[in-house]
């Protein structure tokens, strides 16, 4: 079964403040290899049957609009997964 894989982000600009706490957390564990790091949320959506331009024009139309809130967040991925 195929499903769409949704990745949003923060928005660069914006501060991430759970990511900070992550970035913290590593540093203190005496993890330096990362400068920074960002978390977002990741979206799984099933379909039944085959995938067409139209369902992944329908999955695009979701992620914009409601799985991501376009004033702090960016849609950063949509791939499809066997």
């Amino acid at each position: 079964m195929p499903t769409i894989v949704v990745d949003v982000m923060p928005k660069a600009e914006l501060l991430d403040p759970q990511g900070k706490a992550v970035a913290g957390a590593l540093s203190r564990m005496g993890i330096d290899a990362f400068d920074s790091v960002r978390i977002g949320k990741r979206f799984e959506l099933r379909v039944e049957g085959e995938v067409t331009d139209a369902v992944l024009d329908q999955a695009r139309q979701i992620a914009a609009d409601v799985l991501s809130n376009s004033v702090i967040e960016d849609v950063v991925g949509i791939e499809v997964v066997e």
